[in-house]
């Protein structure tokens, strides 16, 4: 029975005897192309394996567990071979997200075998942890700082937005309430400044005409008259005859001042009483404004 164990034994020492004589062919280099990185930086490992040529030898792909490290990217080079040995070189870019002050770290290459492989490991490369903040000390060291720096201001577009969009809902408001009674106002306002304006044309107008009673002073005075008389009724005042304009005014009296100041136009012929014709059709246009204006202010 001995002697049975010890030849199954010696047959399985035989039969594994030529894969440890391959695998110690293969020559495998590893390190790091940077002594030390920052957590999460880009640092690159490179890889190098030496073997015969008839040995079928595979580097890891993106399949292979880095560990703490997490491959960015593989960069392989063309094989170098004579005619017995084959170089094979790659590198490995990958992150490191090791809080370990220090990485021991290698990678394999793979002897592929009929049914399974071997993993032959180059010796440990050391990668450092590089820390981009210093360490605290105990004591803090604080420096007095005492002046102001200066912030540029910008300017708030959406509390602008926010008051012009008030500004409109209380001009909207406004008119809603006090439209009408702002209305009347504005219309009002612009009679007054209508007749104001009238009323100076009116004065120079009727001093040249007293000063100097010829047939164009009398007829531009009548033409100012009918002209402001027009805007205040709406109606072709200009176009009408005195009698129309006495009928449509219900002032009969009103032909006897138009007839002193017509004389002048028609038989240049000038009456003593011309001041006191003009005086009644100021007094006659005064009168139109002011039922104007208390027509407004009562909606007719």
């Amino acid at each position: 029975m001995d002697k049975i164990v010890k030849l199954f034994v010696l047959v399985v020492f035989l039969m594994a005897q030529p894969y440890r004589i391959q695998g110690q062919e293969i020559s495998v280099e590893g390190y790091f192309m940077e002594d030390s990185a920052r957590l999460g930086e880009r640092v690159g490992y490179v890889l190098k394996a030496q073997y015969p040529s008839d040995l079928p030898v595979l580097f890891p792909d993106s399949t292979y567990r880095f560990g703490d490290f997490e491959l960015l990217e593989k960069q392989s080079f063309s094989s170098i071979s004579d005619d017995s040995t084959t170089l094979d070189s790659a590198v490995f870019w990958l992150a490191n997200f090791s809080l370990d002050s220090v990485q021991n770290y290698r990678i394999p290459v793979f002897e592929i075998l009929k049914y399974d492989s071997i993993s032959h490991y180059p010796e440990a490369a050391l990668l450092n942890l590089k820390l981009t903040i210093d360490e605290i000390p105990e004591s803090l060291a604080f420096r007095q700082n005492d002046s102001y720096q200066h912030l540029p201001s910008f300017f708030n577009y959406p509390y602008l937005i926010m008051a012009l969009v008030a500004a409109l809902i209380l001009l909207a408001g406004a008119i809603y309430f006090f439209g009408d009674g702002l209305k009347k106002r504005w219309q009002v306002r612009r009679e007054k400044k209508k007749w104001k304006r009238f009323l100076d044309n009116w004065e120079l107008s009727m001093k040249r005409l007293v000063e100097n009673p010829q047939i164009q002073e009398a007829d531009e005075l009548l033409g100012l008259w009918k002209s402001y008389l027009e805007t205040l009724t709406g109606r072709p005042v200009n176009e009408w005859t005195s009698t129309e304009i006495s009928i449509f005014l219900r002032q009969p009296d009103i032909i006897k001042d138009f007839r002193k100041i017509e004389l002048i136009i028609y038989a240049n012929r000038v009456d003593s009483n011309i001041r006191e014709a003009c005086e009644n059709l100021l007094q006659i246009s005064k009168r139109q404004l002011e039922e104007k204006i208390e027509k407004i202010q009562h909606h007719e």
